[in-house]
C-alpha cells in the first residue's frame, strides 16, 4: 500500500517546479524558498488542507519542536532578567561617564574663561599704564 497519495505527489511536484522557477515562498514570512526539503515539506502540507492520502507529521519531531519551544521560553525569560540587570549597570556606568565627561567640559571652560579675564586684564592694565 502506498505512502502518499496521487494528490500529494501533484501537489509536491508543483511545489518543486515552483521552487525551481524562484516562486515559491513561505507562508508566513513570504520569505523565497531555495530549500529541497522545505518545498517538500510545503508540498505535503498543502496536500494535507487539499484532504490528500499524507501520512501525519511524526511524533518524533513534534516532541522535539514542543521540548525546543518549552525549553526556549524559559531561556528567553532568563535571558531577558540578565539583560535587564546588565543594562541597568549599564545605564548607571554611562551616566557615569557623561558626568565625568560634562564635568570636564565645565573646568576647562572655566580655565579658559579665567585665562581669557586674566589676558583682558592684563591689556587693560598694560594699556592705562601707557596712557599715564
Amino acid at each position: 500500500m502506498a505512502k502518499y497519495g496521487k494528490k500529494a505527489q501533484s501537489k509536491v511536484k508543483k511545489a518543486m517546479h515552483e521552487r525551481k522557477a524562484g516562486t515559491l515562498r513561505s507562508g508566513k514570512s513570504g520569505k523565497k524558498v531555495t530549500s529541497r526539503k522545505q518545498a517538500i515539506a510545503i508540498g505535503l502540507s498543502e496536500a494535507r488542507r487539499a484532504g490528500g492520502k499524507v501520512p501525519k507529521k511524526s511524533a518524533k519531531k513534534s516532541s522535539r519542536k514542543a521540548a525546543k519551544k518549552s525549553s526556549g521560553k524559559t531561556a528567553k525569560k532568563s535571558s531577558r532578567k540578565t539583560a535587564k540587570k546588565s543594562s541597568g549597570k549599564t545605564a548607571k556606568k554611562s551616566s557615569r561617564k557623561t558626568a565625568k565627561k560634562s564635568a570636564r567640559k565645565s573646568s576647562k571652560k572655566s580655565a579658559t574663561k579665567s585665562s581669557k579675564s586674566t589676558r583682558k586684564s592684563t591689556k587693560r592694565s598694560g594699556n592705562s599704564s601707557d596712557k599715564r
